[in-house]
Parts: structure tokens; C-alpha cells; sequence
């Protein structure tokens, strides 16, 4: 097992290439936890539920045609489902990579002074979550 480095990550968001606009992506994949306790109990019960999952994508902003604002902003507009791939590794067999519909939930840029502009992202996980390795 070896360590990998963040520098190849691959992010797209309706088949888009975000990766060259990216440099931050949380994945946050998560399950329900139902309280299930009746009397009696010393402990509270669980019952596993539905999965769900938010996933924040950022980066520096880029006014081009294929930037994040561009691609991301008519997506959260339209407010269908689209499909996100997340690439740790970056591309290559055998490689991690999970797939996803989302919603694109929010799009924010924040231009400071002495600084880039920047850009987050909102994406809202929807439906089953495919994690099948690269082939």
C-alpha cells in the first residue's frame, strides 16, 4: 500500500474536465442511522438507512469557455441530475474512481483583493453511487 498524492485527481461534472480549474474536493459519502431503541434498553439501537452523500468541489476561477463558472452555473440553473467522476488517483487501470448523479446545489466566487478569485461548489449526491475500480 502506498501513499498517493492529491496533485492527480481527476474531477469532471457532466463529462466536463474540472480538474484543471480544481484544487479541493471533498467526498462525502455517508449512511442514515435510524434510532431503533424501545423501553427497557441501557443503550440506544441503530438500524442502517438510506445512503446519501455532498461532495465540495473548489478551486481558482478561470473566465474561458470550459471554466467552472461557465459549466457549473447553467447546470444549477437547469436543476437536473448529472453524473460527477471522481478520479483520487487520477486516470489509469485498476485506479479508484467513483461515480455519481448530482444535483449542483450552489456556486459561489469569492474575489479578494490581494488575491485569485475563487470559486466552491454544492453538489448534492442523487441515486446510486458506483465505486467500480478504472478498467
Amino acid at each position: 500500500m502506498a501513499f498517493i498524492h492529491g496533485k492527480n485527481t481527476v474531477v469532471t461534472v457532466d463529462g466536463d474536465d474540472l480538474s484543471a480549474f480544481t484544487n479541493s474536493t471533498e467526498f462525502n459519502d455517508g449512511k442514515e442511522a435510524h434510532d431503533v431503541t424501545c423501553y427497557g434498553a441501557s443503550r440506544k439501537a441503530h438500524s442502517a438507512g438510506l445512503g446519501d452523500g455532498k461532495i465540495t468541489i473548489a478551486g481558482v476561477y478561470d473566465d474561458g469557455a470550459g471554466g467552472p463558472r461557465a459549466t457549473l452555473k447553467p447546470l444549477m440553473a437547469a436543476g437536473l441530475p448529472v453524473t460527477f467522476l471522481f478520479k483520487p488517483e487520477g486516470t489509469g487501470a485498476g485506479k479508484a474512481q467513483s461515480s455519481v448523479s448530482v444535483l449542483v446545489t450552489a456556486f459561489n466566487e469569492s474575489a479578494p483583493v490581494a488575491d485569485m478569485i475563487k470559486w466552491t461548489c454544492e453538489l448534492q449526491m442523487t441515486g446510486a453511487l458506483d465505486e467500480t475500480d478504472q478498467s
